[in-house]
């Protein structure tokens, strides 16, 4: 069954650029509701009225204690909502022998407070609601980097994806066993796509495929997206990442399979 067709009303974290943006234009060109949130108000009305989004709301999804109110709000304003795409995420250089610690550790630890804990309190808060329709779809945005951590630079980062990789499959699996099989749970993993991730890097380019022939445009990110949103996939992952997740699952799936 097609992802697409499982809701109607969709939450995009991260909705005001990159790809949480191109995610929410496809969704509402699907005739979708979509409501973006993220972090710079200017940015979210710009690509609102650009887009033609439904709404959006300013939320840090670092900030967890900012969660539980902004649910409330959404699932108030709008009861019918019932999709939410863990999209929003943060990408830091660490150098774990040279940085300062401090240094290091505030920037690591605001990565996990973004890249997981954001997504793990959004769906906990949101899966009442969800259960209640007995239906619903969770999209979680991890990275090729979750399955093969090459990026040294990134070594927090890549933890992070690796977390949101093991949550999405856990997650699915306690669903099913508890008979919420129509909650749908879908991890997209992305190689390097051409978006703004990198901008804290030495050179904020490097993701560009000018620079890595590997890397995606957005389009192209869209092209395999919405393929494996429409054909139901549990996991979509365009581009490079396709054969290291392939590879993945080949070996580590029935492990998996037995044991859980």
């Amino acid at each position: 069954m097609s992802n697409l067709s499982s809701f109607t009303c969709a939450l995009v974290t991260g909705g005001g650029g990159g790809l949480g943006k191109a995610i929410a234009s496809y969704l509402l060109g699907k005739g979708k509701k979509v409501i973006i949130a993220g972090r710079t108000e200017h940015t979210l009305r710009q690509t609102a009225q650009e887009i033609g989004a439904t709404d959006y709301f300013v939320l840090d999804t670092g900030v967890n204690s900012q969660i539980p109110s902004f649910i409330q709000t959404l699932v108030t304003k709008y009861p019918e909502i019932d999709c939410l795409i863990n999209n929003a995420g943060v990408q830091r250089p660490l150098q774990i022998v040279k940085d300062d610690p401090s240094d290091f550790l505030t920037k690591a630890d605001q990565e996990i407070d973004i890249n997981i804990r954001g997504p793990m309190h959004l769906t906990l808060g949101l899966l009442e609601h969800f259960k209640s329709k007995e239906s619903g779809v969770i999209m979680n945005v991890s990275s090729i980097l979750a399955f093969v951590p090459f990026s040294v630079i990134n070594p927090v980062y890549n933890g992070t994806k690796a977390w949101l990789h093991f949550w999405s499959m856990n997650l699915r699996t306690q669903l099913a066993r508890a008979g919420y099989e129509k909650i749908k749970v879908v991890e997209i993993a992305p190689p390097s796509v051409g978006t703004d991730l990198h901008r804290d890097r030495e050179d904020p380019d490097d993701n560009k495929k000018d620079k890595n022939p590997n890397a995606l445009t957005v389009d192209e990110f869209m092209g395999f997206f919405s393929v494996g949103l429409e054909r139901g996939d549990d996991i979509i992952a365009p581009g490079l990442s396709q054969g290291v997740v392939d590879n993945w699952y080949k070996e580590f799936g029935p492990f998996y399979e037995r044991l859980a």
